[in-house]
């Protein structure tokens, strides 16, 4: 006898945004492991010793997804792992800046990222400056930083960027490459 199909993701996405309370309890076990593998990817990067854990990250990132559900309108199941990555993102930036603001007379250091095929900063790289610098870059062209958001920081593939932000695989590959550049050339100028 075949095993049932696990739930669609986008389906039970649809149900909840439209208010369908059991359509939540049914959809975080199916996400659970791919939200953990998710907080796992933006932990490796995070220095030694560092306080918050994999699972507080992803039980963080899972508080602020049900309390703000109210004002996503989900698409699908990328768009849900898009938004998680963003909000995982935040959380590890905020809990940087705060241990930052803890530090007398510390200043935050601006490190580079050193590999220009991948951005994918140390483990020691600075967050905060990272953070900055995706920013800046948001400023300058939206979309690009969505790329670098999405892929690095979510994780996802070429394809299901360009799904997520509805254009070619070409595009994205394109907005991925000049974005490092970008990156690269903020970091390493500190400013």
């Amino acid at each position: 006898m075949p095993a049932p199909a696990p739930p669609d993701v986008t389906r039970l996405l649809i149900a909840w945004r439209d208010g369908d309370r059991a359509a939540l309890d049914q959809l975080v076990p199916v996400v659970y492991g791919e939200l953990h593998r998710l907080a796992h990817r933006q932990m490796r990067n995070e220095r030694a010793g560092h306080t918050l854990q994999t699972t507080a990250l992803v039980n963080e990132a899972y508080l602020r997804l049900v309390v703000g559900s109210d004002r996503v309108r989900w698409q699908n199941r990328v768009h849900f792992f898009a938004i998680s990555a963003q909000l995982m993102r935040r959380i590890l930036v905020d809990d940087a800046r705060a241990r930052g603001s803890l530090k007398r007379g510390g200043k935050a250091v601006h490190l580079s990222l050193e590999d220009a095929p991948a951005v994918t900063p140390q483990p020691d790289a600075d967050l905060v400056a990272l953070d900055e610098a995706l920013t800046a870059l948001a400023a300058v062209d939206a979309r690009k930083s969505q790329v670098v958001e999405l892929r690095y920081f979510g994780g996802l593939s070429v394809d299901e960027t360009a799904e997520a932000l509805s254009v070619s695989p070409e595009t994205v590959m394109r907005d991925w490459n000049m974005a490092k550049l970008w990156l690269l050339r903020k970091l390493k100028s500190g400013v």
